[in-house]
C-alpha cells in the first residue's frame, strides 16, 4: 500500500473533523506529562471539545481550501487541534484556564467563526462567556426590573388595602350623610 494511501484516511479524519466547526485551536502540547495530558483531554471531552494530536503536513492537506489553512503558519513543531462545533469560545476558554495551571501548554493561534485569531486574541477569545452564560445574564437583566416592580406593585397593594380598608367605613359614612342631606334640601 502506498505513502498517500495511508495518510487519505487521516486527512478525511481531520477534515471531517473541522468540517461545520465554529472553532479550531492550535496548541503546542510539549513538556506535558502524560497525567497533565490525560487530564487536559477529560475536560476538553467534558466540554464537548474534540482534541487531537495530528502531524503538521496531514493538518495542511487537510485545512486546504478552507477556513482553517489560515493556520498553516503556525503549525510549526508539535501541534494539536482542539475542534468545537457548538460553542465557538469553549475551547480557547478550556485550554486558556488549563495553560494557567500547566504553563508548558501553549495555544499557538486559532480560528473562531471564521476570523483568525493569534495567541493574544486567543487569550482575548477565552474571556469571552459561553452562549448560555450571556444568555443567563440578559435573561437576568430582564427579570430584574420585573420583579422589582412586582414587588413594589405588592408593597402598595398591602399598604394600600389596609388602608382602604380602614378608609371604606369613613367613606360609606360620608356618603350616607350626603344621601341624607340631598333628600332634606329638596323639600
Amino acid at each position: 500500500m502506498a505513502k498517500v494511501e495511508l495518510k487519505q484516511p487521516v486527512i478525511q479524519e481531520i477534515s471531517e473533523n473541522v468540517d461545520g466547526a465554529q472553532s479550531v485551536v492550535v496548541v503546542d502540547y510539549c513538556g506535558l506529562t502524560v497525567e497533565q495530558d490525560t487530564q487536559l483531554r477529560r475536560e476538553l471531552r467534558a466540554a464537548g471539545i474534540t482534541y487531537k494530536v495530528y502531524k503538521n503536513t496531514m493538518m495542511r492537506r487537510a485545512f486546504e481550501g478552507t477556513d482553517f489553512a489560515l493556520l498553516d503558519p503556525v503549525l510549526e513543531g508539535p501541534s494539536a487541534i482542539a475542534v468545537s462545533k457548538e460553542d465557538a469560545t469553549a475551547p480557547a476558554r478550556v485550554l486558556a484556564k488549563f495553560a494557567k495551571t500547566v504553563p508548558e501548554l501553549e495555544i499557538k493561534a486559532g480560528i473562531v467563526e471564521g476570523a483568525f485569531y493569534d495567541a493574544a486574541g486567543m487569550q482575548a477569545i477565552s474571556a469571552v462567556p459561553s452562549r448560555e452564560e450571556l444568555l443567563g445574564k440578559l435573561l437576568g437583566s430582564i427579570q430584574s426590573p420585573i420583579a422589582n416592580f412586582a414587588r413594589v406593585i405588592s408593597q402598595i397593594a398591602e399598604q394600600g388595602g389596609a388602608a382602604a380598608a380602614e378608609e371604606a367605613p369613613a367613606e360609606e359614612a360620608v356618603a350616607d350623610a350626603a344621601a341624607e342631606e340631598a333628600p332634606a334640601e329638596e323639600a
